[in-house]
C-alpha cells in the first residue's frame, strides 16, 4: 500500500448506518428472551458491514447484498420453523381456508413487539446525532460473543437462566426408573449422548402380550379416544379442568408426555404403542410386529374398527395410520351424521355425540365379542370454526362442548351394561397461550406445554365397586398404555369382587420427556427443559 493510500484509508471506514438498528432490535429481542442469538455469525455479519470499501458504489452494493443475508441471519436467529419445516409443511398450508390463513397471519404479527420497535427506531435516530452508535453496537456485540465462549449467550442474560414452569421443576419430575443417567453437566455433547442413549434403551423395550386368551377370559371392548389439541396447560388456560368428565375416569396419569406435537406422528405412535419410543425419522421405517397396539389385540381375537368425526384426509392422516400404523381397519360410516364445526381446511367435523352414539348402537347388536377401535377427533385443533362462520371459534366454549358430549357418552356406557376399556388420550396440546419460542396455535417445537397431556382411562361393566380415582404421577408416555392394555386383555378385571387399581398400575414402563417434530427436540434435563433445531446446539428452553 502507497503511503497516499495509507493516509486516506481510514477515511474508507463508515459506520453501520442503518444497520445499528438492525443489530439493536435483535439486542432487545434477545434481551427478553425471544432469539436463538448465533452471536458468531451476527459478529461476522457486522464485519462484513464495516470492512472498508473503495467507493459508495461498492458500498452501496454491498449493502443490497447483504439485505437477503440479514433477513436470513435474522430469520436464523428466532426460534421460527426453519426452511427445511416450512418446506416439508407447506403443502398443506394450501389445505387451509383463506379465513384461517389471515388469522394467523394476524397473530403472527405481534402489535406491541412492532409499538416499541417503532419507539426504538425514533430513539436511535435522535440519539445517533450525537454518538457513534456503530462503536457502541460493535463493542456489545463483541462482549456477547466472549460471554458465548462459557456457553450459551441468552443463559447469561436476564431471565434466560430459566426455572421452568411449574409442571416441569425437578420436584414435579419424579427420577424415571431405569432411564438414562443425567449427572453429566448439560453440555450440548452430554445432552445430544443422553438422547443417542435413550433411544438406544427404547428400542429394548416390547410390552409382552399372550399368545392366547385363557378359557376363563371374559370379553370386552377396549375403545381408545384420541383427541387432537388437548394438554393440561390448555385446560389450565380455559379453566376445564374440573369439568365433570375427568371425574368419570379410575386411573388419570397425570405425567403423560405424548412426545410429539404434531397428528400424524402421534397416531403413529399411538399405534405402535406396544414398543419404547422411537425417533421421529424411524416412525417412518418398517416396525417390528409386535410394536402394532392393534395388531397385537386382533391375534387375540379383538376386531379392529376405526372412527372418525373427520375425513382423514389433510396430511394424509388416514393413509399414514394405515401404512405406519398398520391400521387397516374400514372407517366407520359417516353417514346420516350431522356436521357440527368447519374445520380449518373447510371440510366438515362431525357431531361427535353422535359418532360415539352409531359406536355404541353398532356394538350393541354386533355379533362380534371383542373390540378394538381406534377413534380420532379434531373439533378442538386451531382454526376450527362455527358452521357458516369465517372465524375462529372460541376454544374453552369448543372444549366444554366436548366434554360435555363425552361426559354424557360415558354416563350413557355405564347405562348399557357393556364391558368397556376406555381409555382418553389426546394426540398433543393446542398451544392456547404460545410461548417466546412459538406463537399461539403453533406447534413446530414440541415443548412441554404442548406435549404434558391428560391420559384417564375407564373400565365400564365392573363387578367390583369404583374406588376414589387414582392419579398416577410417574413419568409415562406411549408404552404404559400397551402395558396396562396387556395386564387386562383376559377382561377377569370386570368379573373380579374387588380390583386395586394401585396394584394395577405399579411398575408400569417409565419413559423420561422427550419430545420429537420432524425438525426439533425438546427435553427434560435435571428437572429443566433443553431443546435442539435442525440438529443443531443444544440451547435451554426459554421461559
Amino acid at each position: 500500500m502507497s503511503l497516499r493510500n495509507a493516509a486516506t484509508f481510514p477515511a474508507r471506514w463508515r459506520g453501520l448506518g442503518g444497520w445499528n438498528f438492525y443489530f439493536l432490535l435483535k439486542f432487545a429481542l434477545l434481551w427478553f428472551g425471544y432469539l436463538n442469538f448465533h452471536a458468531l455469525a451476527n459478529l461476522v455479519f457486522l464485519a462484513w458491514l464495516i470492512l472498508p470499501v473503495p467507493s459508495d458504489r461498492l458500498h452501496r452494493l454491498r449493502n443490497w447484498i447483504s439485505l437477503p443475508i440479514g433477513i436470513g441471519l435474522f430469520w436464523h436467529d428466532t426460534w421460527l420453523p426453519g426452511l427445511e419445516s416450512i418446506l416439508s409443511q407447506g403443502s398443506q398450508l394450501t389445505g387451509f381456508s383463506t379465513a384461517y390463513l389471515l388469522d394467523l397471519i394476524n397473530r403472527f404479527i405481534n402489535w406491541h413487539m412492532v409499538g416499541t420497535a417503532f419507539v426504538m427506531l425514533v430513539l436511535y435516530l435522535f440519539i445517533a446525532q450525537w454518538i457513534r452508535v456503530t462503536v457502541l453496537v460493535s463493542l456489545l456485540l463483541l462482549w456477547i460473543n466472549v460471554v458465548n465462549i462459557a456457553g450459551p449467550s441468552f443463559a447469561l442474560l436476564p431471565g434466560k437462566e430459566s426455572t421452568p414452569p411449574p409442571a416441569l421443576t425437578s420436584a414435579a419430575q419424579p427420577k424415571v426408573a431405569n432411564g438414562p443417567d443425567q449427572s453429566a453437566p448439560p453440555t450440548s455433547a452430554n445432552l445430544t449422548a443422553y438422547l443417542n442413549t435413550f433411544y438406544a434403551n427404547q428400542k429394548q423395550q416390547i410390552t409382552h402380550f399372550p399368545d392366547a386368551l385363557p378359557a376363563d377370559s371374559a370379553p370386552f371392548d377396549i375403545l381408545v379416544i384420541n383427541i387432537c389439541s388437548l394438554a393440561w396447560s390448555d385446560l389450565e388456560a380455559a379453566q376445564l379442568r374440573d369439568h365433570p368428565l375427568w371425574k368419570h375416569f379410575d386411573i388419570m396419569l397425570t405425567n403423560y408426555n405424548s412426545a410429539t406435537a404434531y397428528s400424524g406422528p402421534a397416531g403413529i405412535r399411538l399405534l405402535r404403542a406396544s414398543c419404547g419410543q422411537s425417533s421421529h425419522s424411524d416412525l417412518y421405517k418398517p416396525a417390528d410386529q409386535r410394536c402394532y397396539l392393534f395388531d397385537n389385540l386382533a391375534k387375540l381375537g379383538f376386531k379392529q374398527q376405526l372412527m372418525m368425526d373427520h375425513t382423514g384426509l389433510f396430511g394424509n392422516y388416514l393413509q399414514e395410520l394405515r401404512e405406519e400404523g398398520n391400521l387397516n381397519a374400514p372407517l366407520m360410516s359417516q353417514a346420516g351424521i350431522r356436521p357440527e364445526l368447519t374445520s380449518f381446511d373447510s371440510s366438515p367435523v362431525l357431531n361427535d355425540g353422535e359418532v360415539m352414539q352409531r359406536w355404541l348402537d353398532e356394538r350393541q347388536k354386533s355379533a362380534d365379542a371383542r373390540s378394538a377401535t381406534f377413534y380420532n377427533l379434531i373439533p378442538l385443533h386451531d382454526g376450527t370454526r362455527e358452521l357458516g362462520s369465517s372465524k375462529t371459534a372460541a376454544w374453552p366454549s369448543r372444549a366444554k362442548l366436548l366434554f360435555d358430549q363425552l361426559d354424557a357418552f360415558l354416563t350413557s356406557l355405564d347405562k348399557s351394561g357393556r364391558r368397556v376399556m376406555v381409555i382418553v388420550v389426546p394426540e398433543h396440546g393446542a398451544a392456547l397461550e404460545g410461548d417466546k419460542m412459538q406463537m399461539s396455535g403453533l406447534r413446530d417445537i414440541p415443548s412441554p406445554g404442548i406435549t404434558h397431556v391428560p391420559v384417564g382411562i375407564k373400565f365400564v361393566g365392573m363387578k367390583a365397586p369404583h374406588q376414589e380415582q387414582l392419579n398416577v404421577a410417574t413419568p409415562v408416555s406411549l408404552q404404559a398404555l400397551s402395558e396396562l392394555v396387556s395386564r387386562v386383555v383376559d377382561g377377569q378385571l370386570f368379573n373380579a369382587a374387588s380390583v386395586n387399581m394401585t396394584q394395577l398400575t405399579e411398575n408400569l414402563p417409565q419413559t423420561p420427556v422427550i419430545s420429537e417434530n420432524d425438525n426439533a427436540v425438546v427435553m427434560i434435563y435435571q428437572g429443566k427443559p433443553w431443546i435442539r433445531l435442525n440438529g443443531g446446539e443444544w440451547v435451554a428452553y426459554p421461559n
